[in-house]
């Protein structure tokens, strides 16, 4: 057979995205050949106020990490030894703000992936002079498996994350038995996970994946009281004022 009968090689799965969209083409290529896990969340950036955008101009270089595919040296990143408590989707900041300056002690390596939350926790940390809060902006999922060292973390915190409250988008929960199941061996023995929701059945399975894992205890029965280092936010005390319920959970790395 010659060149001019050969037959024409398929075409890429590429080519069927437009020309305009060839960014979104590549991630959905990278996601689909290396990533393979159901992202948690949705790039709903909102609107970025003026003081949220300088905010991440000026003082995201001094107190974000640049995520990239390489164990991190949290010792580093905050330049002391310090119990290191990764908090995972922090939204606006507010009650993490308060949990960092009640805790100076304590290093705090926080994830979000939206940008007004992440400019909201820098005006934040400058006004009050917080000085033991370091932001990724990036994927959790990514963080944890790439750039996070097993046994370095002191505890977790994973507070009110996105319920997906239609059972069609179960799927989406964080709180998987593969996410935990990676997450815990991060965790130092004797280190903690808490996790708090304001959806009874994402706090039912919460529980049942919490439990199944063999590496954690509970800390209690079922369900904590809510530790006193967890500020009540806005939103919680207006649903507990309507009768709503909200469900923390306490379990030790064993």
């Amino acid at each position: 057979m010659n060149e001019s009968t050969k037959r024409p090689l398929p075409e890429s799965p590429l080519s069927n995205f437009p020309p305009q969209a060839g960014e979104r083409a590549n991630e959905s290529l990278r996601d689909v050949q290396v990533n393979r896990h159901i992202r948690s969340f949705v790039r709903r950036q909102g609107r970025l106020s003026v003081a949220q955008h300088r905010a991440v101009d000026t003082l995201l270089p001094r107190f974000g990490i640049a995520y990239v595919a390489q164990p991190l040296d949290l010792t580093a990143a905050f330049a002391r030894t310090a119990p290191k408590i990764l908090e995972i989707g922090f939204g606006m900041g507010d009650s993490t703000a308060t949990i960092a300056l009640d805790n100076p002690t304590n290093d705090y390596l926080c994830l979000e992936v939206h940008t007004p939350g992440v400019g909201n926790l820098l005006k934040l940390i400058d006004a009050q002079g917080i000085a033991n809060i370091r932001i990724i902006q990036h994927d959790a999922v990514e963080v944890l498996r790439d750039m996070l060292a097993d046994g370095s973390l002191d505890g977790v915190h994973i507070f009110f994350p996105d319920p997906w409250h239609k059972a069609r988008h179960n799927k989406r929960r964080l709180i998987q038995t593969p996410f935990i199941a990676a997450l815990v061996q991060k965790i130092k023995v004797g280190g903690y996970i808490h996790v708090a929701t304001d959806w009874q059945n994402y706090a039912e399975q919460v529980l049942q994946v919490l439990s199944d894992e063999p590496l954690l205890q509970n800390t209690v029965a079922d369900y904590a009281p809510r530790p006193d280092y967890r500020p009540l936010t806005k939103f919680e005390k207006r649903g507990l004022n309507l009768g709503h319920g909200v469900w923390d959970l306490v379990f030790t790395r064993v």
